[in-house]
């Protein structure tokens, strides 16, 4: 049975994790705190948070300690990862999953953060948030249109939801379809077919994107999740975007959008393309595991139901 974790109310603590790799500048951790007091929530920051272990924010252990104790403390309401990176897909085998199951709130992180979301889907059954993180997006220069859309989702009740995009969506094919919301960055989501941390296909929506990968990678990508058994089972793309995913050698790049129309033109589901998704300032939030329709005729997406917990 799918969990949805309760609403985040003014005055709630925010716990601040490192699942994957550790901000540059670590100014920016205290700088998002202060943007979350000021909106009127508390913050804890976790244990091992700022430490740095070549490329990961510290050691497995370490991360996953990170994770069970945010988990575990009655008092935090929700949960946000600072940054991505790397790493988290060494993670999914060391997590206690029925910790989470027993202490469901909300998780919010994207890019590397995706194996985790996944791993909390397929074994735990809790929506998760592919939405903004602290030391990426919320210490800044806040982008009113993703703190609009975030902050909406994760404190109010929604039986319904029509998002509202910036970008010119382009439609790839022109079809209709209803299924459940899944994916996150291609290349680690990607990584996961084969454990059994991968959801299975069957009626999903997957949302893509992808950041600084050669045409070249994102082909072979398209090309192996085509080679998946369960394929055919899937009932809609939603591809974002691939910000800087091009290659210098103009004889060998391919934009996006056309690789994509060779992958994908003549299905017979919906396939949308440059949503407001992804390694960019203006994105959407993204419930993973809930009812989602998709138009790619008038290019419209509908979360179907609510993504928190509303009793």
């Amino acid at each position: 049975m799918l969990i949805k974790p309760n609403p985040l109310k003014k005055n709630d603590v925010i716990g601040l994790i490192t699942p994957a790799s550790t901000p540059a500048d670590l100014s920016r951790i205290e700088k998002s705190v202060r943007y979350f007091e000021k909106i009127g929530y508390r913050v804890v920051v976790g244990k091992n948070v700022g430490k740095k272990y070549y490329y990961l924010a510290g050691t497995d252990e370490e991360r996953v300690e990170d994770i069970h104790s945010m988990f575990e403390n009655k008092n935090i309401k929700a949960i946000f990862c600072l940054r991505g990176g790397y790493g988290t897909v060494r993670l999914l085998n060391k997590i206690d999953y029925n910790l989470i199951k027993k202490n469901p709130k909300i998780f919010v992180g994207y890019s590397d953060i995706t194996a985790l979301q996944m791993a909390f889907l397929t074994q735990a059954n809790l929506v998760t948030f592919s939405g903004p993180m602290p030391a990426v997006d919320f210490y800044d220069n806040v982008s009113s249109y993703t703190e609009e859309i975030f902050w909406d989702l994760v404190t109010n009740i929604h039986n319904k939801y029509e998002y509202k995009f910036k970008n010119n969506i382009v439609s790839i094919t022109k079809s209709s379809a209803r299924g459940i919301a899944i994916g996150g960055n291609f290349i680690v989501f990607n990584s996961l077919i084969g454990t059994k941390y991968f959801p299975s296909l069957h009626k999903k929506i997957l949302f893509l994107e992808e950041v600084e990968e050669k045409p070249y990678k994102i082909d072979r990508m398209l090309a192996h999740l085509k080679l998946n058994k369960e394929y055919n089972k899937i009932k809609g793309f939603v591809f974002g975007q691939f910000e800087d995913c091009t290659d210098n050698n103009p004889e060998e790049n391919i934009e996006i959008e056309n690789l994509l129309r060779q992958y994908l033109k003549d299905e017979t589901i919906p396939v949308l393309y440059n949503i407001n998704f992804g390694h960019i300032k203006d994105f959407i939030t993204i419930p993973f595991g809930i009812r989602v329709s998709i138009n790619s005729s008038n290019k419209t997406i509908k979360l179907l139901e609510s993504c928190l917990n509303g009793d």
